[in-house]
Parts: C-alpha cells; structure tokens; sequence
C-alpha cells in the first residue's frame, strides 16, 4: 500500500512547472477557490499552492489554508489520475471555516480530476475584455 505522506515528488516545485498548467489548464472553481490542472507524465499527482496576501492578509490565516488544502489533497490523492493540480484563493477564503473549506476541496478534486480525463471536452479559449483606453497620439 502506498504511503499518505505529502513528499516532495507530490510538489509542484519549480517555476516551470507551475507554467506549463497555466497554458490550456482545465478549470473548477468555488466561490473561494480555483484549480488549474493539466494530466502529467510523472506517474502521480501533483499539487501547487498559490495564496496571495492580497486574497487573505494575514500569514496565520494563509498558513492555514495551505495546511488544509495539503492534508485535503494528501487524503484524496489515491482518487486521483496523473495530473498536475494548481490551488489559487480568491477574496473572502479566510473568513470560512475549516469544515467549509474542507467540504470544498474534497468536491473541487472530483470535479478537476473528471475534467482532466481523456475524453472530456477541452477548455474553451478566453478573450481578452476590450480596454476603454483612447490610442495613443
């Protein structure tokens, strides 16, 4: 049986690695959180973190939320196919409880993992939002 541990090898570590899933990722979100994911060639999942100050101020409440998405993933990574996972925050995530994020996660992983499988439909490409800035003279 495998190991529930949180490795090293279960990190996205480098810059590139992170890169690469924000190019075409599939997407699922809550109201506090977004996963980007993209299948991988390592063998088993991966997971990045991104939890911006700007999202949730204070360290305490960000090192918290990294804490539980790491034990959410470590728990339900058997379920997973091979896919690189990146977790972003949006406004508002420090104000949910440990059981409301919890809850969230575990429905955001099924979700992510369905997306990324062979057969499903490939995300569709955003347009950029039209600027109202005048042309320069």
């Amino acid at each position: 049986m495998e190991g529930l541990g949180f490795s090293r090898e279960l990190r996205l570590l480098t810059p590139s690695h992170y890169s690469r899933i924000f190019q075409e990722p599939a997407r699922a979100a809550t109201p506090v959180f977004t996963l980007l994911a993209k299948p991988n060639d390592v063998g088993h999942p991966r997971l990045g973190l991104t939890v911006a100050k700007k999202r949730c101020k204070k360290a305490c409440q960000r090192n918290r939320i990294k804490r539980l998405a790491r034990e959410s993933f470590r728990l339900n990574r058997h379920k997973l196919d091979n896919i690189d996972i990146v977790l972003m925050v949006k406004t508002g995530v420090d104000e949910q409880s440990n059981e409301e994020l919890t809850k969230q996660l575990n429905k955001l992983w099924r979700k992510v993992n369905e997306r990324c499988k062979p057969g499903a439909p490939k995300p569709k490409h955003h347009k950029k939002r039209p600027t109202n800035k005048k042309p320069k003279k």
